[in-house]
């Protein structure tokens, strides 16, 4: 199960409302990249693939993962962060063996 802290919720919303095109879920995805091998990624997306896991979580959009990624994910929190340093979504994983010095990817 993915959690969504009330901040990531409202941020969630706004990306939304904001688009001009129906929205069918907020992807969420774990890809190859970063420092640590691992990165997360989001993106609004159109349409819900046939094997897409998919999560209600309170939020304007609901929440697709790709079976690859699912595993990864399981137990993830996210949270949206404004302030004077950073802005973005923050996440916080349990299954997370170690993370770069960033904070932008990981080791799974």
């Amino acid at each position: 199960m993915i959690h969504l802290t009330p901040a990531a919720i409202k941020a969630i919303s706004r990306f939304v409302k904001a688009t001009e095109t129906p929205v069918a879920g907020l992807r969420i995805f774990v890809s190859g990249g970063g420092c640590a091998g691992l990165q997360y990624g989001l993106r609004l997306e159109q349409d819900k693939g046939t094997d897409d896991l998919e999560f209600d979580v309170g939020a304007a959009a609901r929440l697709l993962v790709d079976p690859l990624s699912s595993s990864m994910l399981d137990g993830l929190t996210v949270d949206f962060v404004d302030s004077l340093t950073q802005t973005g979504f923050k996440f916080n994983n349990p299954n997370v063996a170690g993370a770069c010095a960033c904070g932008q990817s990981f080791a799974g």
